[in-house]
């Protein structure tokens, strides 16, 4: 298993003080938290895409370009990067040359984002947003791998003969597609021989595993080698602590923080209570071994092989005492345990 720690840069009140950071505090902890996770051994960080409060994560490529240039090994990932509001071309643009700036670190995920607010602000209809997403991916794909594109659609200006400058450090760089909720998500992946990365936040396992069986079989009709599905995950919330009693009190004013906020709500999470959310849902809380079970047990439903953790929300030195712990006593473990072909070079 590979492990990557990743951020949508929300900017809460801290649930005891109500204290909220300074926007650069914020984003100045991005950076930090990179280069942390680099020394803890984590294999990639990763930055989301918001365009609204209380993110401020509404340009990815500026702040990976920071991470990049203050890291040499950790891999970088768009978390995702949210396709269907955003042009193709400028996207091809940013994230070929965060990738050349970065030495080849970059993998861009790509997907529709569940957020609404992202259609009204770049003047695009909500309800063609699945339209959007199979369009621009389809376009974005060409604009990266191929040179010499000739291309005409619904939603922007034909192309004749263009290649994007600059060109992804690698021939064939890898494009992950994000799901959360939806086969339209999956079945892209499985249609473009993509790997795919289940958000696995809101709900219980079974709507995740069902998504990602989805994948493989989609991904098999479509005539590619079953053995070549690949397959990430998230995880709603991290919380490790050397007793699952420390861990319980330490995470509960942060979930019951969270599941006041609209995101949570929107995303109509079926936990109401932090024992629920930790029993039938994806929420790393507990001791070292509680949470080496636990991912061991979404790998057997899913087969993924790579772990994506969090700690938005936490206070600065509690998220890394959170994930100091979580890098000695948990990774190491799992990566021997359970393999993966993910970033093998």
């Amino acid at each position: 298993m590979k492990f990557g720690l990743f951020s949508l840069v929300a900017n809460h009140p801290d649930p005891v003080t109500g204290v909220t950071p300074t926007q650069h505090e914020r984003l100045r902890r991005v950076i930090d938290e990179a280069i942390f996770a680099e020394e803890l051994g984590f294999d990639a960080y990763g930055v989301g895409e918001r365009h609204g409060e209380p993110f401020l994560s509404s340009a990815p490529p500026v702040l990976l370009a920071a991470v990049a240039e203050r890291t040499r090994r950790v891999r970088l990932l768009t978390t995702l990067t949210v396709i269907s509001v955003l042009d193709p071309v400028r996207v091809a643009e940013d994230y070929a040359t965060l990738d050349q700036l970065s030495g080849g670190r970059l993998d861009l995920m790509i997907g529709k984002g569940n957020d609404p607010r992202h259609f009204p602000l770049f003047g695009l209809e909500e309800e063609r947003q699945w339209e959007y997403q199979a369009e621009k991916f389809a376009l974005l794909r060409r604009l990266y791998l191929e040179e010499g594109v000739t291309w005409k659609g619904e939603f922007r200006a034909p192309l004749t003969d263009v290649t994007t400058q600059p060109r992804p450090f690698h021939a064939r760089p890898r494009i992950w597609h994000g799901s959360a909720s939806s086969t339209e998500s999956t079945e892209l992946a499985a249609k473009f021989g993509d790997p795919l990365f289940t958000a696995n936040g809101f709900h219980p396992k079974k709507k995740y595993a069902d998504l990602i069986d989805h994948y493989r079989r989609r991904w098999a009709d479509y005539g590619h080698d079953p053995a070549d599905a690949l397959v990430g995950s998230g995880a709603g919330g991290l919380y490790v602590a050397k007793t699952s009693q420390e861990a319980l009190d330490g995470y509960r004013p942060y979930f019951e923080a969270l599941a006041k906020t609209p995101a949570y709500q929107h995303n109509k999470s079926e936990f109401t209570t932090l024992e629920d959310k930790i029993a039938h849902g994806s929420a790393l809380v507990g001791s070292p071994e509680q949470v080496i079970d636990k991912i061991g047990d979404s790998h057997a439903s899913f087969g993924h092989e790579v772990q994506a953790v969090s700690v938005d929300g936490l206070k600065t030195g509690e998220a890394q005492d959170v994930l100091e712990l979580f890098a000695s006593d948990v990774i190491p473990i799992v990566r021997k345990e359970l393999p993966s072909r993910v970033w093998e070079s």
